[in-house]
């Protein structure tokens, strides 16, 4: 096994470049960092090729049996690469892996134009993961999906669930021909989410933090629904609003 001991060293100068957005979609890799995580990817087997492991951490005999690399780093490496104030001191460089999936096969799919927020997009997957959904999209304007805080919120579930980037209007034409319902969220010519009949096979389509969702996209769906507000809040959070809504209308 390897040890790296200094943050001169080339491959920690390229692996630190992947807490960079740009860093991440030139090499076409991501980093992870925590056991927890870690321990996802490999269990899902993720393409990983590289195992960092600070001197002083004890693992799972299982994290060095993979067909990845395995390097031993030292404290002063393990904080350089770390986006946490305190480090678990363990790591892993994966390969970019966009799961495909067959609309045909869809029973649920959610749907997310413009969902800016690392922690809300992050959310929102952990949620349709738990909830049984078949995959998340990523429309356009969406963060990125490799940024360290959308990682972490997702709590290993992007491990777990098709996530895709691609053209919500092309998305929504073909979940429409394959008679899965869409519906939009929206507070104007919108229906309370209860009100809505329930089907079998349906898609969600969630919007902005501040903007809401593109008013060309409400124009196609099938059914654009809210959540009403019953106290004095201007608002649900949209990673809360995901949750409600992946439940009540399953």
């Amino acid at each position: 096994m390897k040890r790296i001991d200094s943050i001169q060293n080339p491959s920690i100068k390229a692996w630190k470049k992947l807490l960079t957005k740009k860093g991440r979609e030139n090499a076409k890799k991501y980093i992870i960092e925590g056991l927890h995580l870690v321990e996802e990817a490999i269990k899902n087997d993720a393409p990983i090729l590289h195992l960092l492991i600070c001197e002083e951490i004890d693992i799972p005999a299982t994290f060095t049996t993979g067909s990845y690399e395995v390097t031993y780093i030292s404290k002063e490496v393990s904080k350089a690469l770390s986006e946490t104030e305190t480090t678990q001191g363990v790591f892993a460089i994966v390969e970019f892996d966009f799961m495909r999936v067959d609309i045909k096969s869809i029973k649920k799919v959610i749907l997310l134009d413009e969902i800016q927020d690392p922690g809300n997009a992050g959310t929102i997957i952990r949620t349709a993961d738990a909830a049984g959904f078949d995959a998340v999209i990523l429309g356009k304007g969406c963060c990125d999906l490799y940024n360290g805080k959308t990682i972490r919120s997702t709590q290993g579930s992007l491990f777990h669930i098709p996530i895709i980037r691609g053209d919500l209007h092309e998305w929504i034409t073909n979940l429409k021909q394959e008679n899965i319902k869409v519906f939009g969220t929206a507070l104007e010519g919108a229906k309370p989410y209860k009100e809505s009949s329930k089907v079998e096979r349906f898609a969600i389509l969630l919007g902005n933090e501040g903007n809401g969702v593109n008013k060309e996209l409400l124009a196609i769906t099938d059914e654009n629904v809210y959540i009403p507000i019953v106290g004095k809040a201007e608002s649900l959070n949209v990673g809360v609003a995901a949750g409600v809504l992946m439940y009540g209308l399953s």
